[in-house]
């Protein structure tokens, strides 16, 4: 399916359910996808404000800012993600987020 039939897709699932978590994610990663930093960002946060345990939302929001040298707002969306994984039990989210905040400190 081309990009913008996804996005258009997505956007009318959000238009008829706008707690509809999967679909606010697709969209933010769409986003991102296109690099729409700002924009994915603003959908990455409308979902982390309504389902604030949905770490991968903080990991991907991270990587998205990492892929723009935004480091130091990757590593707070890296911390509260940590913090939300913790929250819900998820260790293997957890341990990706601790990996990716070592490597943007510097430590490997």
């Amino acid at each position: 399916m081309p990009e913008n039939q996804r996005l258009e897709m997505l956007k009318q699932i959000l238009a008829d359910d706008p707690a509809n978590t999967l679909a606010r994610y697709g969209m933010a990663m769409e986003y991102a996808g296109m690099g729409e930093t700002d924009t994915a960002l603003a959908e990455f946060n409308t979902l982390i404000a309504s389902n604030p345990e949905y770490a991968n939302a903080y990991f991907m929001a991270a990587q998205t800012l990492a892929r723009v040298d935004r480091n130091d707002e990757a590593k707070a969306f890296l911390q509260r993600g940590i913090a939300a994984a913790q929250r819900a039990g998820n260790r293997h989210a957890e341990s990706e987020m601790q990996a990716m905040f070592e490597e943007l400190e510097g430590g490997y």
